[in-house]
Formats: structure tokens, C-alpha cells, sequence
């Protein structure tokens, strides 16, 4: 797949010499976890076929069959404290719908934070975690994409929510194509990730389909319900929530209505 992979790439990609492609690891996020306590370098890039311990958000498992989907991660070596890269996901979140209406001619919105989505179904989502030390904050951007399963290839429990590029578009996606355009714009988000933080939070803003829905944030037992305004500079989402109270949440699992069965 790696000469495929650069095949698509300009020959002058600074990051086309970090690419490191794996049949079957565990998850690309903890190889990358890894390579940092290594000293792997500022644009690494880890891609698996199959991940036998996808991870997402809040600890769930992300499904990753070999032959589907791309499963990536980028590690990011940044000299600032890790509060300066609160936007980190949204960024990321906007590069890969970059990336895929560039190789999948289709442009997907992304429910808050990090989820990729068409239709009211789940193509993807982004993972974002950080390395903390002393002298630099180094980050690892996660992205797993649904590319040409059909429904039937997804388990039961997620299977009314989830969809994949091929599912969208009625196209075949080439994966090596796709995962050239995935780094092609999260190198150039990487350029733009400080001196562009505006008009990136702004791309955000438009993508989100969040905003203007009825949301439900649940934060362990707690439910609450209310209404999605705006998102924050720092990524946060700004809801009105019932009891009249407008709070920016940062955290928790946020559920949309009429998306993933919530109603």
C-alpha cells in the first residue's frame, strides 16, 4: 500500500520519507504513543490496514476490518503549553473534510466534536490525545474513515447509524488516494494551525452540523438537554441548556437529534 500511497503524493511531501504502514497493529494511536517515548519525529505518520484495538473518544472501540477503511495517526511536536491546542481537533476535523471532498467529491459535516458525518450516519471520527513533558507538547491526531463498507459489513449494534464513503457516494474509494489527500491537508493544517486559528475555528463553525440542533450532553449519570448556539474559540460548544442557563461544554458525550438514534 505505501507505494501506492506515495504514488499519489507530491515527490517534495516533507512528511513522505515518515510514513510507516502497517498490515496489523493494535491501535495507531498507541504506536504513536510509543514512537514519541522514542523520539520519533514532528510529521510521522502510522497507517494500519486493520486495527485489532481501535480506539475512539471516551474509550469506545472504533471497528477497523482490514480492506474497508483507513486508520491513521500523525504525530505533531509543538514548543507551547498543551492549552494552545485546544483547537487541535476542530483543525483537524476541517482538514479531513478537505481530504475527503477532495478524493471522495463529497464534503461531510462534522457533528461536535470530532465525528464525521452524511446523511445522519457516522463515516468517521478523530482522536485526538497529547504527550506532555517538560519541553514540548507533542500531539497525535487519530482519524479512522469508513471507505467502502457496505451496510451489511458493520456490526448489528452500530449498523443503523453507520455509513462509509462508498455507502454515500455509490463510488468505490481508493484508499491510497484518499490517505494521500488526508496528508496533504493535515500538513498544510499544520502550517496554518496558529497563524490561521480564525478562519479555521470559522471552517469549523460552517461544517458543524451541530449548531442551531437540540442536543443532549450526558456526563456520566447526568443527562441534560438543551440548545446548541455556538462554538467557542477554544472548541468548546456553547448550549442554552433548558433550565435557561448558556454554558460552554468542553467535555462529555454530546448526542444529536435524529442522529444515532436519538430522538
Amino acid at each position: 500500500m505505501k507505494p501506492e500511497i506515495l504514488n499519489h503524493l507530491p515527490g517534495t511531501h516533507p512528511w513522505q520519507n515518515l510514513i510507516h504502514w502497517y498490515e496489523a497493529i493494535d491501535s495507531t494511536n498507541t504506536l504513536a504513543k510509543r514512537m514519541i517515548a522514542q523520539g520519533a519525529p514532528h510529521g510521522t505518520v502510522i497507517i494500519a490496514d486493520r486495527q485489532t484495538q481501535g480506539r475512539g473518544r471516551m474509550g469506545r472501540s472504533f471497528q477497523s476490518p482490514a480492506g474497508f477503511g483507513v486508520y491513521l495517526s500523525v504525530i505533531l511536536r509543538y514548543n507551547c503549553h498543551p492549552e494552545a491546542l485546544m483547537h487541535l481537533t476542530c483543525a483537524a476535523a476541517v482538514a479531513m473534510c478537505d481530504a475527503v471532498e477532495q478524493a471522495a467529491s463529497l464534503r461531510p459535516g462534522i457533528k461536535w466534536t470530532n465525528d464525521l458525518v452524511h446523511n445522519g450516519r457516522k463515516l468517521g471520527g478523530i482522536l485526538t490525545e497529547l504527550v506532555i513533558s517538560e519541553t514540548e507538547t507533542a500531539a497525535i491526531v487519530g482519524i479512522g474513515i469508513n471507505c467502502n463498507q457496505a451496510s451489511a459489513d458493520f456490526s448489528p449494534d452500530i449498523r443503523d447509524f453507520a455509513g462509509s464513503l462508498s455507502m454515500a457516494t455509490g463510488n468505490n474509494i481508493l484508499r491510497p488516494r484518499l490517505i494521500a489527500s488526508m496528508l496533504r491537508s493535515l500538513y498544510d493544517m499544520d502550517l496554518h494551525l496558529f497563524s490561521c486559528k480564525d478562519i479555521l475555528l470559522e471552517c469549523y463553525r460552517e461544517d458543524c452540523i451541530t449548531l442551531g440542533k437540540e442536543v443532549s450532553i450526558v456526563r456520566g449519570e447526568e443527562i441534560r438537554h438543551g440548545h446548541a448556539l455556538a462554538v467557542a474559540d477554544d472548541g468548546g460548544l456553547v448550549v442554552k441548556f433548558s433550565d435557561g442557563n448558556t454554558e460552554t461544554v468542553s467535555s462529555g458525550e454530546v448526542s444529536v437529534r435524529g442522529m444515532y438514534g436519538y430522538v
